[in-house]
C-alpha cells in the first residue's frame, strides 16, 4: 500500500465514512490504489504522500480551484490577512466589499449573505426564502447539499432524489414529519414543476440552472413567469455553475433572473466562502428568523473571494476554462468514435463527465484511474478545468488515455476479460455505506 492508503484505512476505523466528503471517498476512483492524501498542491499538480506528483486531470478540489491550486495572487491576499489578524471581536470590512462587488456583479440584487459551505449556502437560502413566502413547501431540482430539508425528499415514499446526482441516499435521521415538503422535479420538464405548482401549496423553487443540459423550449424562462405569477421565491443555486461561463452566474446566458443565488467552490479559489445575494423583497426576511454563526465572521473566506474576483475580472478565466473544457470533450468524443466505443458526455464544458454505454461502464472508469494513475495523472471520467492546464497537459493525458481506450475496446469485442485486468475492487458508484 502506498503511504495514502496506509493513512486512509487507520482515518475509517475514526472518521465515520473515512473523508468529510462523500465525493473525495477512495472508493469512488480507485478502491485500495487510490493516494488518498497529498502534502501540497501547485496549479494543477498535486503530491501525494509518498512524494509523487501527479497531474490533476479529475475533480480540481470538487471545483474549488478555477484558477488553479495555490493562486500567488490569491494566497498572498490570505497570507496578508492572516499576519494581520483573521478573527476578532469585531466585524472584518471585506465581508462589506465583498457583498458590494457580488451586488456589483448582479445588478437585480439588493442584498448579500454569507456562509462557508455551499450546503449551508442553500439552508440558508431556503430559511431566508421561506420566511418570506411565509410557506414551506418547496420543489426542486438539483443537489443542494445534505441537510434535512433537502434530505427530506426521500421520504416520500422513494428515492425521489436518485435523478438529482446521488442516489441511494437515506433519510435516516432525518425527521419523518418533514415527509412532503420537498418535491424534486426534472430538469426540461415544466408540465411536471407546474403539476407540483398547483397541487402542493409551493412557497420555493429552487434549482440547478444547468448541470448536465441545456434548458430547451424557453424552460427557465416559463420557471420564472411561473414563479412571478404564483408568488414563488425563485432560487438559483449555482455553487457549481457559477463563473464557469460568465463574471457570475450562468443564468446570464439565458437572459433570466432569479429571486436568490447561491455562489460557491469557485468564488474563493479553494478558501471557504459561499454566498446567497438576493432581492432586498426577500432578504429582508433574514432579519425575522435565526440565521447566524461564529465562523462566518471569519476574515480569510472574505478576503480570498475578492482576491479570486479579481483575477477572475483580469483574467476571463471563465472564458479560458471553458475553452479547455471543450477541448476535453471533443477529446473524448474522438477518442471514442476512433475505438468504435459508445460514450455519453455530459456537463458543461469546464465541469465535464462522460460514461460509457455498456455494462461495464464502472469496470472501464476504474480501468482509467488505475491505468492513468501509473503514468503520473489522477484521472477519472471527471474533468474540472482551470487556467492553470495546457495544451500540453492535454496531450500528455490524450495519448495515455488512447492506450486505455483500446484496451477497452477490446473488452467491449471479447478479446480481452475487463475483469482480469483490474488490480483491485470497482469503484463505487452514488452512496454506499463502508464497512
Amino acid at each position: 500500500m502506498n503511504k495514502g492508503q496506509n493513512l486512509y484505512e487507520k482515518a475509517k476505523t475514526i472518521i465515520p465514512g473515512g473523508t468529510m466528503l462523500l465525493s473525495k471517498r477512495p472508493e469512488m476512483f480507485l478502491p485500495d490504489h487510490w493516494p488518498s492524501y497529498f502534502s501540497e498542491a501547485k496549479g494543477c499538480i498535486v503530491k501525494d504522500l509518498d512524494g509523487t506528483e501527479l497531474l490533476d486531470m479529475s475533480i480540481m478540489g470538487i471545483g474549488t480551484n478555477s484558477l488553479g491550486y495555490g493562486n500567488h495572487e490569491v494566497d498572498s491576499a490570505v497570507i496578508n490577512t492572516v499576519r494581520k489578524g483573521n478573527m476578532s471581536s469585531l466585524n472584518c470590512p471585506e465581508e462589506v466589499y465583498l457583498a458590494e462587488k457580488l451586488i456589483e456583479i448582479n445588478p437585480w440584487a439588493d442584498m448579500v449573505r454569507f456562509a462557508r459551505s455551499g450546503g449551508e449556502a442553500n439552508s440558508i437560502a431556503i430559511r431566508i426564502a421561506r420566511a418570506a413566502s411565509g410557506k414551506d413547501n418547496v420543489a426542486v431540482c438539483g443537489y443542494h447539499g445534505w441537510h434535512d430539508w433537502y434530505l427530506s425528499a426521500n421520504h416520500n415514499g422513494n428515492d425521489d432524489l436518485s435523478g438529482h446526482l446521488i442516489p441511494g441516499l437515506s433519510p435516516k435521521g432525518v425527521p419523518k414529519n418533514l415527509k412532503n415538503s420537498v418535491f424534486p422535479f426534472n430538469y426540461n420538464d415544466y408540465e411536471s414543476l407546474l403539476n407540483i405548482v398547483e397541487n402542493n401549496n409551493i412557497g420555493i423553487i429552487k434549482m440547478e440552472v444547468i448541470r448536465n443540459f441545456e434548458p430547451k423550449d424557453g424552460f427557465l424562462n416559463k420557471v420564472r413567469d411561473l414563479a412571478t405569477k404564483k408568488n414563488i421565491v425563485l432560487i438559483f443555486d449555482e455553487c457549481s455553475s457559477g463563473f464557469r461561463e460568465t463574471f457570475g452566474g450562468i443564468f446570464k446566458k439565458y437572459d433570466v433572473e432569479p429571486d436568490m443565488v447561491m455562489f460557491g467552490k469557485t468564488i474563493g479559489n479553494g478558501y471557504a466562502l459561499t454566498a446567497v445575494v438576493g432581492r432586498r423583497s426577500v432578504m429582508e426576511a433574514a432579519q425575522n428568523t435565526f440565521i447566524s454563526s461564529t465562523f462566518w465572521t471569519e476574515r480569510i473566506g472574505p478576503t480570498a473571494a475578492l482576491a479570486t474576483l479579481k483575477v477572475m475580472e483580469r483574467e476571463k478565466s471563465w472564458t479560458k476554462i471553458t475553452h479547455t473544457g471543450k477541448k476535453m470533450q471533443n477529446g473524448w468524443l474522438s477518442l471514442a468514435a476512433n475505438h468504435d466505443l459508445d460514450i455519453t458526455v455530459s456537463g458543461i464544458p469546464a465541469m465535464s463527465s462522460y460514461s460509457f454505454n455498456s455494462r461495464n461502464s464502472m469496470e472501464y472508469k476504474t480501468l482509467i484511474t488505475q491505468e492513468m494513475l501509473k503514468k503520473g495523472f489522477l484521472a477519472s471520467t471527471i474533468f474540472y478545468a482551470c487556467t492553470e492546464h495546457t495544451d500540453k497537459h492535454l496531450s500528455n493525458y490524450f495519448d495515455e488515455l488512447d492506450k486505455i481506450y483500446k484496451t477497452i475496446s477490446k473488452c467491449e469485442s471479447e478479446k480481452l476479460n475487463i475483469n482480469t485486468l483490474l488490480e483491485g475492487p470497482v469503484c463505487h458508484s452514488g452512496f454506499k455505506r463502508l464497512n
